[in-house]
C-alpha cells in the first residue's frame, strides 16, 4: 500500500547503556534542552525519561533508561528492570559507551559491555553504538582500537564517537536515527517535549539538587516524593509540596544541614529551575522524613517507577 507523502518518520528510540555512560547528557543534547537530570555520580537515572524530538517529516520519543549494572539492593533490581523494559517497545537502541572508561580501565569496560552483549544482540531492532566522551582523549586516536573492539562485539552495528556533553558529532549522531525508524504520523504534538508530568520532573530536579549538594553515597538512598501539587493559574503560581525519604535519623540531619541551610539552598535551586521550566511562579516547600530501608520495600519503591506498575 502506498503511504501518504506527508507520512513521514516516527519512532520510539531506547538509549542504553552502564551507569555514568553519559545516556542523559546525551538525550539533552538531542533534545537540546535538559531534561533529564545529569550528575557526575553514576546511577542517577532511575527512572524512563521521555523526550520528544519533533522535526519537519520526522518525530522520535527518546526514552533515557537507568544504567544497566549488577543489582546490590531490591530498588537497583527494579530500576535495572526499567532499562530492560524500555527495549521491549523500541524501534531502536543507541548503546552508550564510555571511552575514556575503555581507555582507562578495559577490563571494567568489557565487564559492562558483557552484562548486555547477549540481550541486546537478540532484540532483532537495529542499533547504534555512540562511543561516548571523546573529549576526555588526550589522543583522539585512542578511539580507534575501542571502536574495533566494539565492532566485534556487536557486528554490524554503526559506531560514531562523540562527546554529549559538549554536543560534539551528536548531530551527526541524531542524523543516522530517521533512516532507521518506521514510516508513520507523528504520535504527539508538536510543542510536546517529553511524555512526563511536570510533578515527576519536578521531583527529579528536586533530586539532583540533593546529589549536587550531598556527598558519597547518601544521595542513592535518598527518593523524592511529591505530597501536594496546587496550581493557582490565576495567580500565575505553582504550590508544591514535596518530602525527601532517607532511611535513617543520622541521614535526616545531614540533608537538611546546619540550621537548616542545605534544605534551604537545594529548594531555592530546584525552584528556580522549575520556574523557568513551568514559566510560572513556584512556592516550594521541603520537608524530610525517615523511611527505613526504603530500598529494600518493593511496594514503596514502585511508587516512584510508574513504569512497572502500568
Amino acid at each position: 500500500m502506498q503511504q501518504p507523502e506527508n507520512m513521514g518518520k516516527s519512532g520510539f528510540v531506547a538509549i542504553i547503556g552502564p551507569p555514568n555512560a553519559g545516556k542523559s547528557s546525551l538525550l539533552n543534547a538531542f533534545l537540546g534542552h535538559k531534561l533529564a537530570i545529569v550528575t557526575p555520580k553514576p546511577q542517577t537515572t532511575r527512572n524512563q525519561i521521555s523526550g520528544i524530538l519533533t522535526r519537519p517529516g520526522l518525530q522520535i520519543v527518546f526514552l533515557d533508561t537507568p544504567g544497566i549494572h549488577k543489582p546490590a539492593s531490591r530498588m537497583n533490581s527494579l530500576v535495572v528492570q526499567v532499562a530492560w523494559q524500555a527495549l521491549s517497545g523500541a524501534d531502536l537502541a543507541i548503546l552508550v559507551c564510555d571511552v575514556f572508561l575503555a581507555a582507562t580501565k578495559p577490563d571494567r569496560f568489557l565487564s559492562e559491555l558483557e552484562l548486555m552483549r547477549s540481550r541486546i544482540s537478540g532484540l532483532g531492532i537495529p542499533l547504534l553504538i555512540a562511543v561516548n566522551k571523546i573529549d576526555l582523549l588526550k589522543n583522539r586516536n585512542a578511539v580507534v582500537p575501542i571502536i574495533d573492539q566494539l565492532s566485534r562485539l556487536f557486528p554490524g552495528a554503526e559506531i560514531i564517537p562523540v562527546s554529549a556533553s559538549a554536543r560534539d558529532n551528536t548531530e551527526h549522531l541524531l542524523s543516522q536515527i530517521p533512516p532507521l525508524l518506521p514510516e508513520g504520523p507523528a504520535m504527539f504534538p508538536d510543542d510536546q517535549l517529553s511524555t512526563l508530568p511536570m510533578r515527576f520532573l519536578a521531583s527529579e530536579i528536586i533530586r539532583e539538587k540533593l546529589f549536587f549538594s550531598l556527598e558519597r553515597e547518601l544521595p542513592y538512598s535518598l527518593a523524592v516524593g511529591i505530597e501536594m501539587w496546587d496550581q493557582d493559574p490565576a495567580r500565575d503560581l505553582v504550590t508544591i509540596h514535596a518530602v525527601i525519604y532517607v532511611p535513617k535519623q543520622s541521614h535526616k540531619g545531614i540533608v537538611i544541614g546546619q540550621r537548616g541551610q542545605r534544605l534551604k539552598q537545594v529548594g531555592q535551586q530546584a525552584r528556580e529551575e522549575l520556574e523557568d521550566l513551568a514559566d510560572m511562579h513556584i512556592h516550594l516547600q521541603l520537608w524530610v522524613k525517615v523511611k527505613p530501608r526504603w530500598t529494600e520495600d518493593r511496594n514503596f519503591v514502585l511508587q516512584f517507577l510508574p513504569e512497572l506498575t502500568g
